[in-house]
């Protein structure tokens, strides 16, 4: 790596909102918020949205879709076009 080209990576908490989870891990990203962690050093916190622990991928659960309104609303626009195929 060429010297004083890359950003300074640094210890980070990042704390999922949706499921209460904290992550402690390398990044480059900074806050000017921080939180004392398990070990009693501050470290700099950055709330997300999203994780893995919250991730519908990654829990296994899932989401109902309305997949019956968004076909009804499709054809409404666009009418039928394809015929039915024996």
């Amino acid at each position: 790596m060429k010297p004083r080209i890359h950003p300074a990576s640094r210890a980070v908490v990042f704390r999922d909102r949706a499921a209460e989870v904290a992550f402690l891990t390398r990044s480059t990203a900074d806050s000017t918020r921080t939180i004392e962690w398990e070990d009693g050093t501050s470290y700099p916190l950055i709330d997300v949205e999203i994780s893995s622990a919250s991730h519908p991928f990654y829990t296994g659960t899932s989401r109902v879709l309305d997949t019956a309104g968004r076909v009804e609303r499709f054809e409404r626009r666009y009418g039928r076009t394809a015929t039915a195929r024996p």
